[in-house]
């Protein structure tokens, strides 16, 4: 189970992620406040969410579209949509209520 920090979007991983990154390019940079951002990859069917999220789509640095979800009253991206990947979700775990299971498998 997670959240965004105001309550109103909630999130249950149903099954387990696929992996764990933490990745260093630009966007996850922006997205952290920080030297990289962390991302479990889940299967779409593997993430069940309640409360109103508002999208936004960009063009990566890669040229691939993302579209990204986050809660429109505290601006917390909960999940994003890597079209280069398909059936797959990018979730932002360090909102889970327990992070302490956050290994990265990779260093991107």
């Amino acid at each position: 189970m997670g959240g965004c920090l105001c309550g109103a979007v909630r999130y249950e991983l149903i099954g387990v992620p696929e992996r764990l990154y933490a990745c260093h390019c630009k966007e996850c940079q922006r997205q952290s406040e920080s030297a990289f951002g962390m991302t479990f990859l889940v299967r779409e069917n593997g993430l069940k969410v309640s409360g109103e999220l508002k999208k936004f789509e960009r063009i990566s640095d890669g040229g691939n579209r993302v579209t990204a979800y986050f809660c429109p009253n505290c601006g917390v991206r909960i999940y994003g949509i890597p079209r280069y990947v398909k059936g797959i979700f990018s979730l932002k775990p360090g909102k889970l209520d327990d992070t302490s299971c956050l290994r990265p498998a990779a260093m991107l």
